[in-house]
């Protein structure tokens, strides 16, 4: 019977380990080049984005409408490679502070088993590189740990784009302004 309750376990723990292999999500490759100033970092995207292969593609996250306020255009109304481009243009980057994680769902404090990506090596390729900044409470907390020290780079902590994150966009628009400083 004992071995009955063994096999019934390790069976258990087999599936948990293909539930946690089918929730593991891997974040999209970095959108820099030479002249970026300003590096943009998000948790890891959300299971809308990764279905659209776009950085902030929940139509909910107000991602776009935030840093089209900052550089002046309106980048929600654009297609999604023009966007990139004026981001690039503007000497804006994007990318996430996890790799690749667990997590069923987007939610950040469901993130699990969290691979970071390697910021300290990108952070060392851009010549240009002024700031970085933190989209939301999750990616400051484990992008400043990766960093902290590690740059002669300022860190800028922002308030979540994200649609759960219950701001008023105004307060998030406020507080987004910052970024026209390592722009300018």
């Amino acid at each position: 019977m004992g071995e009955g309750r063994a096999g019934d376990r390790a069976a258990g723990q087999l599936r948990r380990a293909d539930e946690d292999a089918l929730n593991r999500k891997f974040g999209f490759s970095p959108v820099v080049d030479a002249g970026t100033r300003l590096l943009i970092l998000g948790s890891l995207p959300g299971d809308a984005s990764l279905g659209a292969g776009q950085y902030y593609g929940h139509p909910r996250n107000a991602f776009w409408r935030l840093i089209g306020g900052v550089i002046g255009r309106d980048l929600a109304a654009l297609p999604y490679d023009q966007r990139l481009a004026a981001l690039r243009a503007a000497g804006i980057g994007l990318w996430d502070v996890v790799a690749s994680a667990e997590r069923p769902g987007s939610l950040d404090a469901a993130i699990r088993r969290p691979e970071a990506a390697d910021l300290r090596g990108l952070v060392a390729s851009l010549p240009a590189l002024r700031a970085v900044a933190f989209n939301g409470g999750t990616a400051a907390r484990l992008g400043r740990a990766v960093l902290a020290g590690a740059t002669g780079v300022q860190l800028i902590d922002l308030p979540s784009s994200s649609p759960a994150h219950a701001r008023p966009f105004e307060e998030k628009a406020a507080a987004w302004r910052v970024l026209a400083g390592p722009l300018s």
